[in-house]
C-alpha cells in the first residue's frame, strides 16, 4: 500500500510539473517571445494592447497550428492539458487583463474595395498580397525603424486563429505600443474597416499538410575514386563553383586526441561570402549551418560524399523567404556531389 501511495504520489507530483505553465512556456515559447514575454522574434505576448485583443481561443490556435512559412512553428505535439497550462502562464503576464471572448460572425464588406485600402494604408508594413514584413524578427533581419516584424495577414495560421471580429477591433484601435495606428489615426469609417476585414478573409487557405519528410535530411553519393581522390574531387568542385575554401579537417577533430583522429571521415569547409550575407540577411538562423560543408567517409572500402539537404532545413526553419536560397544551395550541394563522384 505505501508503494502504491507513493506511485501515486509520483505521478501526481510528475503531473503537476509537466503542466506548469511556465516551466512549458520558458521551453517551447521563451526563445522567441522573452522569458518575459517582452517579445523579440515573436511578439510581445505581455503587452496588454495585444492581451486584450487575443482571445483564449486565438492564442491556443496560434500555439496548434502556427504560422506556416512565417518562423511560428506548429506545436502540434503538446497535449490540449499543457496549452491551455501556457496560455494561462501568458495572462499572467499582464495581470487585470481580461481576456476577449470574440463573436464568429463573419464581418460583411466589399473585399475589392478593401483590396484598394489596404494598398493605400497597411501595405507599407504588411507587404504585399498581405504577405507580411520581411525577416525573422531578429535584428539583423528586419528593418532597425521596426520593433518586430509586422505579421502575414493572408497567412492560413493567422486567419484560422483570428475571428472577424478579433481583425475589425484591431484595425479599429490599433495596437499601443506598436507601430500599428488605429483607424481614426487612418481616417477610415467602419464600412471601410470592414470592407479591409472582407479582403483580408478573401486570403484565408486551407491549412498545409507537414511535408517535411517528403525531403531527405541528406544528400549521399557514392564515389568510384580513393578516399583521398574522392576528398580532391570535392575541393575542386568547390571552387568550380566560385567558392572559397575555409578548412579541411578530420570529423572528429576537437573531439578526440589527434592521434586517434578517423583517417576515414573527412569534411571540406568552403562559403561563397556573398551567398552567406544574403541568406543570413534573411533568417540569421542559417548561420548555425554555414559555412557550406561536405563530408566524405570511407566504409569497408566504400567511399560516400554527403550534405546536409538545404530544402529539409528550410521545412525546419518554416520561413518561406528562404525556399528560394535553400533551392539554390541544393543544387549548388548536389552539382559539387555530382562532380565529385563521376
Amino acid at each position: 500500500m505505501r508503494a502504491l501511495l507513493l506511485l501515486l504520489g509520483c505521478l501526481a507530483f510528475s503531473s503537476a510539473h509537466a503542466l506548469n505553465g511556465e516551466t512549458l512556456y520558458t521551453n517551447q515559447c521563451s526563445v522567441c517571445h522573452g522569458t518575459d514575454g517582452a517579445g523579440g522574434v515573436g511578439v510581445p505576448l505581455a503587452l496588454r494592447a495585444f492581451q486584450q485583443q487575443a482571445s483564449d481561443d486565438y492564442i491556443r490556435h496560434t500555439i496548434r497550428y502556427g504560422r506556416p512559412g512565417r518562423v511560428m512553428p506548429a506545436f502540434n505535439r503538446l497535449s490540449d492539458a499543457e496549452i491551455s497550462a501556457i496560455i494561462q502562464y501568458i495572462r499572467s503576464l499582464a495581470p487585470g487583463v481580461k481576456p476577449p471572448v470574440w463573436q464568429t460572425t463573419p464581418v460583411k464588406g466589399n473585399p475589392q474595395h478593401g483590396a484598394r485600402l489596404f494598398n493605400d494604408h497597411c501595405v507599407a508594413c504588411h507587404g504585399k498580397n498581405a504577405q507580411g514584413g520581411t525577416g525573422t524578427g531578429l535584428m539583423f533581419s528586419r528593418p532597425k525603424v521596426l520593433p518586430i516584424t509586422a505579421p502575414a495577414l493572408n497567412n492560413p495560421g493567422f486567419l484560422h486563429a483570428a475571428t472577424d471580429q478579433m481583425i475589425k477591433t484591431i484595425i479599429t484601435q490599433g495596437r499601443e505600443n506598436t507601430p500599428m495606428p488605429s483607424a481614426t489615426s487612418l481616417a477610415l469609417k467602419p464600412a471601410e474597416i470592414n470592407d479591409i476585414v472582407s479582403y483580408l478573409r478573401s486570403l484565408q487557405k486551407p491549412l498545409p499538410k507537414d511535408t517535411i519528410d517528403e525531403e531527405p535530411a541528406v544528400l549521399v553519393y557514392e564515389s568510384p575514386y580513393s578516399y583521398e581522390q574522392t576528398i580532391e574531387n570535392v575541393k575542386r568542385a568547390a571552387v568550380g563553383m566560385n567558392f572559397r575554401l575555409i578548412r579541411e579537417q578530420p570529423l572528429d577533430y576537437g573531439l578526440a586526441p589527434k592521434n586517434q583522429q578517423s583517417k576515414h571521415k573527412h569534411i571540406v569547409y568552403f562559403c561563397n561570402f556573398k551567398f552567406l550575407y544574403d541568406a543570413l540577411s534573411i533568417d540569421p538562423r542559417v548561420g548555425m549551418f554555414l559555412p557550406c560543408r561536405v563530408t566524405v567517409v570511407e566504409d569497408h572500402g566504400t567511399v560516400k560524399v554527403m550534405s546536409i539537404n538545404p530544402k529539409r532545413l528550410s521545412h525546419i526553419f518554416n520561413n518561406n523567404q528562404l525556399d528560394k536560397a535553400c533551392k539554390e544551395m541544393e543544387d549548388v550541394y548536389t552539382s559539387i556531389l555530382e562532380e565529385a563522384t563521376l
